[in-house]
């Protein structure tokens, strides 16, 4: 007996492990996809919807590990922050234009994950389907943690901008009004796939 319990939990330590790895991975491809913003140092990425995707399925303290596995890849010089001439490699990134928005993904990804977590246990969430609760609560309580992921993101880029410029007003002109758009985007994507998935996801980490 004591010999399957010890299995199981290895093989469900294994299966959080693979999580982790590929959802910083995820955010890492999604890092490549970029597009260049007149007027603002700070390209447009698929990165912040990856980061809220990954805190969203793998929950509070799994996506935050994801998240942090992702900056540690990064500041040891692997290829997995978006490429730009105009932005510092490696370790370096972390403390240029962009570097407030990559060390607030953890948090980012933790807040999200806390704030969907089913309000019932993920295995009966999982069977159950509808989550355990009214669908329009469900939506509404993933679509506050969505939003709040991307303050969250925003926030830190705005405090690094504003740290680099000296002026929150041209912090903000540089790496928030250019972004509103796409967040909307992102919140009408996220909100409907997290909703979904997030039960059954949960069950099996």
């Amino acid at each position: 007996m004591e010999r399957v319990a010890f299995g199981v939990r290895r093989a469900a330590f294994g299966v959080r492990v693979f999580a982790v790895v590929v959802g910083a991975l995820l955010v890492a491809a999604a890092a490549q996809v970029s597009i260049p913003l007149p007027g603002t140092p700070v390209p447009m990425t698929l990165q912040p919807m990856a980061v809220l995707l990954v805190g969203g399925l793998l929950g509070a303290r799994l996506g935050a590990l994801s998240m942090i596995l992702y900056l540690a890849m990064g500041a040891a010089g692997l290829p997995v922050f978006t490429p730009s001439p105009l932005l510092l490699p490696g370790i370096g990134r972390l403390f240029g234009q962009t570097g407030g928005y990559l060390l607030a993904y953890p948090i980012a990804a933790y807040a999200v994950g806390w704030l969907t977590q089913p309000v019932v246990p993920p295995l009966r969430s999982a069977e159950r389907g509808s989550g355990g609760e009214d669908t329009g609560r469900r939506w509404a309580r993933v679509a506050l943690g969505v939003l709040a992921g991307l303050v969250l993101i925003h926030l830190g880029g705005l405090a690094q901008l504003a740290i680099l410029t000296g002026n929150l007003s041209a912090a903000a002109r540089f790496g928030t009004v250019p972004f509103l758009l796409g967040d909307l985007l992102k919140i009408a994507v996220l909100v409907p796939v997290l909703a979904k998935l997030t039960p059954t996801i949960r069950a099996r980490l």
